[in-house]
């Protein structure tokens, strides 16, 4: 009885390890994605770390995130001082589908499955014809644990390079081609 209870044991273990060593080598680096012609996730690595700027309820949940440049730029007045945001100003924005949490006082809406995370980054050189940014939106798909490129097929349809974002960001040009303000804190 103890030698069987060994072997359940150790075949128990070895399955256990395998299992790790199955979900250490599944999944995706997001870090390798690059937008056809545009900016690659890499670029805003550490994004999930960065302050808020603001929240959005668009029918998805969104949060604003910016990081060092973007949010002392904001702390000075920018865009409304008439200054652009400095080269080297980075903002994602994590979408979330939404759920109602029914435990709560109201009722919620919460975050549930990722929908897909957006870059955008100040470089006046590099995107001179976008206005000096540069745009890239990711799609999360649940299923696979995975990010791919945004295509013409998503809502809204991202054209696959680094000037994606840039159609839609015309009608703010007159704030830097940015929608999100910075809220009093």
């Amino acid at each position: 009885m103890k030698g069987k209870s060994v072997l359940i044991g150790v075949g128990i273990a070895v399955a256990l390890a395998g299992l790790a060593a199955g979900a250490a080598t599944s999944g995706q680096d997001k870090y390798t994605l690059k937008v056809p012609s545009g900016l690659a996730f890499s670029e805003f690595k550490g994004y999930d770390g960065w302050q808020t700027i603001a929240v959005s309820n668009g029918g998805l949940l969104a949060v604003i995130l910016g990081n060092p440049a973007m949010i002392e730029a904001f702390k000075a007045g920018a865009p409304g001082n008439g200054k652009p945001f400095p080269d080297g100003a980075k903002m994602a924005k994590i979408h979330w589908n939404p759920k109602k949490n029914d435990g709560a006082p109201g009722q919620p809406l919460v975050p549930a499955s990722l929908h897909d995370v957006d870059f955008m980054v100040k470089d006046s050189k590099r995107f001179a014809d976008s206005g000096g940014w540069g745009y890239a939106e990711f799609e999360y798909d649940t299923a696979s644990d995975s990010f791919r490129p945004g295509t013409t097929a998503d809502s809204p349809p991202q054209a696959n390079d680094a000037k994606c974002g840039f159609a839609c960001h015309t009608i703010v040009a007159k704030q830097d081609y940015v929608f999100t303000a910075y809220p009093k804190r």
